[in-house]
This record gives structure tokens, sequence and C-alpha cells, in this order.
């Protein structure tokens, strides 16, 4: 699939069509400045959704004191 080319002045002025062909097509849209590519606009490819419960699994290895403060009172300056 190769990429559309449109001069920066011609985006601009028809922006919202070029993002409407762009997403029936699916083919990216290079942008240039004076022949030299500035910017390439493509289709949104959202990420797949990861469950949230369970997560975190695994990244906290090992909490020696659970039951005692993270940080020393000494820590804060709220403290002093």
């Amino acid at each position: 699939m190769s990429a559309r080319i449109v001069p920066a002045a011609q985006f601009k002025a028809e922006c919202l069509r070029l993002i409407d062909e762009m997403n029936e097509t699916g083919e990216p849209v290079t942008i240039t400045r004076r022949g030299k590519p500035v910017a390439v606009l493509s289709p949104f490819q959202p990420s797949p959704a990861r469950a949230l419960i369970g997560a975190s699994r695994g990244v906290v290895t090992r909490y020696d004191e659970p039951f005692e403060p993270a940080a020393d009172a000494g820590d804060w300056a709220a403290m002093s």
C-alpha cells in the first residue's frame, strides 16, 4: 500500500476531505513542504483492550515489612 503524497498547502485547504478519504481507503497520507516529507497521516489502529483485573500481578516482587510505614517520618518536610 503506497502512501498518497500531498503538499502542505493542499492539505491545509482540503484537510477534512483528505481525512475522510484516508479513513475510507486506509491509505496513509504523506504531507510535504517544498517537496520534502514533514508528516504522515495514517488511520488510527486501536490497541487491544487489556483486562484490569490481574494487570499488576507480579509487579511487586517482595515487601519485607508490610505493616511498617513505607518512609521514615523525617523524610517528610511537613513533619519538621
